[in-house]
Formats: C-alpha cells, structure tokens, sequence
C-alpha cells in the first residue's frame, strides 16, 4: 500500500520512525514534509498536499491511504479534511484507528505526536492500514452523505441549515 506521511516540528521524529517501520512493512511511503525542523513552520500545506495525493492516488486507482501528526493531532486532522474527497479522523486508541476504517471508510488518520508514544502510534497505524472497510449500507449511506454534501451543499431529503 501507498502511504502518504504529513507532519509539523511537532511530529517530525515520529514521522522518521513511522516511516522506516512502514518501509519495513512493505508499504511504499512518500513524505508530505516536512524535510528538516523549523519551530515554527506551518502544517496545512504539508497535511494538505498528503491529503491532496491520497485523494488522487485512489481516483487513480491505487491502493492509498495517510498519516498526518502533530502535536495534538487535531489542526492536521482539520487541515486534510478541507480536502474534497478525504474523510481524515482523529484517532488516540486502537479502537478509534478501526472504526475510523471500518465505519467512515477514512482514507486519512491523525495523531497526536504528543499525546501517544512511538508503540502506540505504530499499533494505530497498523490498525488503520489493515482494517477494511464494512461495506455496510448504513456506513456507505452516511459516507454517501457527507459527500454529496461536500460537492453541493444540501444531502438529498434532509434538512440541512
């Protein structure tokens, strides 16, 4: 599988050991950057251009999905969620790194590089990649939604606004 990595100074040293972890897994991995630590560099456009590769490495038919970190996890989970197409979720257990796959079909994952160790990163990551979607109608029916939504601003026979 193709796995895009994103991250700020925050998570710039998990990044470099989740790679080498997900190289060794047999997954080809492509950094989003950032390349070197600078405190104050800016993650949107890294989460971005990884959100923005998934998105068309899966129109083209590749088997894709990302990472992003920072130090909460929560403004990289914004930033690849402005992306039409990306369903990023937030994730802090091995539970929530399953259902973020196995309910939403989330095609990005977020992790806070302060909140969790290196082992706990790598078990949600490894979650997440293995984990397939449900199929299940009442999933694909709200995943449905949120994408007509996304490209016309109203879900077809329900209320919005």
């Amino acid at each position: 599988m193709r796995v895009h990595i994103a991250t700020d100074h925050a998570g710039l040293e998990f990044s470099a050991e989740l790679q080498e972890h997900l190289t060794r897994e047999g997954h080809e991995v492509l950094d989003h950057g950032p390349a070197t630590f600078d405190p104050l560099d800016d993650y949107p456009s890294f989460c971005i251009n990884a959100a923005l590769a998934v998105v068309a490495d899966q129109k083209a038919g590749v088997d894709a999905l990302g990472v992003v970190f920072g130090g909460s996890g929560n403004g990289e989970q914004i930033a690849a969620n402005k992306v039409a197409g990306v369903r990023a979720a937030l994730v802090w257990n091995r539970d929530t790194a399953r259902l973020a796959r196995e309910h939403n079909d989330a095609n990005v994952i977020s992790i806070g590089a302060r909140q969790h160790s290196i082992d706990e990163a790598v078990l949600f990551i490894d979650t997440f990649l293995a984990t397939p979607f449900s199929g299940e109608e009442r999933h694909a029916r709200r995943i449905a939604q949120l994408a007509e939504y996304e490209t016309t601003g109203a879900i077809a026979g329900r209320e919005i606004g």
